[in-house]
């Protein structure tokens, strides 16, 4: 079992000349779909509510054969109102509660099946919920692999000193890390996205990636050395972004899950990796990010629609 904690929400899309269109989104619930459409079995821990919203939420979960432990609350369920630019890249406006009522011994009865354990976002930064995934992070470490997101989303938590703080807790404990360049440039504006990256490889992780947009991605970790591996984006007519980082996380843990690194005896095997293993790993990716951005909304690829992994 996969275990992914963080946000659900609505995404709004809007373009202009268009009439706007809902998806449901967040990215955590992201990676949990995109997991189940790689034929992982993973459950999601988050919340929505007992609305319009929250029940397109929970049908698109079960839809997609993600296990879902959580019953709605009374609360709203989450929006986020995108708006795409020409190019399809979108910026974000969220009208968000992230909170979880879940007691220490029903989180550890969650947790204890789990070979992985998945956080990020603005689940692992905006209280009152954030306390709540590192404590997850803690109570997994001893018998899982943990795999972190930061997302940044600076309109939420607008103070990067705060945000790096946070991403930092998290890193000290995470063995798989990926994140944008942006994501990166804001936490750290004063050195490259590279050293960024291998300060979190010092700091515990044992594979951190970066994604670049069109560039691709490139990646360190203990077997590829500090000048790390790089491979291009995939070659896509791009519909909109939404979505992407998304795709790759899941198919960077699904990939990983496929060669049995999961719990925590697979962190000598994430150490192990070779150059070529991690460049298979991040062609993989990107392939299953090309598919998600020459679709509308965040529309994550199935094992059917990548390469033999």
């Amino acid at each position: 079992m996969l275990t992914v904690i963080g946000e659900a929400l609505v995404d709004v899309v809007s373009r202009d000349g268009e009439e706007p269109r809902a998806h449901v989104g967040g990215s955590p619930m992201n990676v949990a779909v995109g997991l189940a459409r790689l034929d992982q079995e993973v459950q999601f821990l988050g919340r929505y509510g007992q609305d319009e919203y929250g029940e397109q939420v929970a049908a698109h979960l079960r839809d997609n054969n993600v296990n879902l432990p959580f019953n709605p609350d009374s609360k709203p369920t989450s929006v986020a109102q995108a708006t795409l630019d020409q190019a399809g890249a979108a910026t974000y406006d969220f009208q968000l509660d992230w909170s979880l009522d879940v007691s220490d011994d029903q989180i550890d009865q969650l947790l204890d099946q789990t070979g992985l354990l998945h956080v990020g976002s603005i689940g692992a930064m905006l209280e009152p919920g954030a306390t709540m995934v590192r404590k997850a992070v803690e109570r997994a470490h001893d018998h899982a692999l943990i795999s972190y997101d930061p997302n940044c989303r600076p309109t939420i938590i607008p103070d990067s000193s705060d945000a790096r703080a946070r991403a930092e807790a998290i890193v000290a404990s995470a063995d798989i890390v990926k994140a944008s360049d942006e994501d990166l440039l804001w936490l750290y504006p004063n050195r490259s996205i590279e050293d960024s990256a291998r300060a979190w490889l010092q700091a515990g992780a044992r594979l951190v990636v970066v994604t670049r947009g069109a560039l691709g991605p490139w990646a360190v970790s203990r077997g590829t050395g500090r000048e790390g591996v790089d491979t291009p984006a995939a070659r896509v007519d791009v519909v909109d972004t939404v979505g992407a980082g998304d795709s790759f996380m899941a198919a960077l843990i699904s990939t990983l899950t496929d060669r049995g690194l999961t719990g925590s005896d697979a962190r000598r095997g994430l150490d192990a990796l070779t150059k070529d293993e991690v460049l298979e790993i991040l062609r993989y990716a990107a392939t299953a990010a090309g598919v998600t951005v020459s679709r509308a909304g965040a529309d994550l690829p199935s094992k059917a629609d990548l390469p033999a992994n």
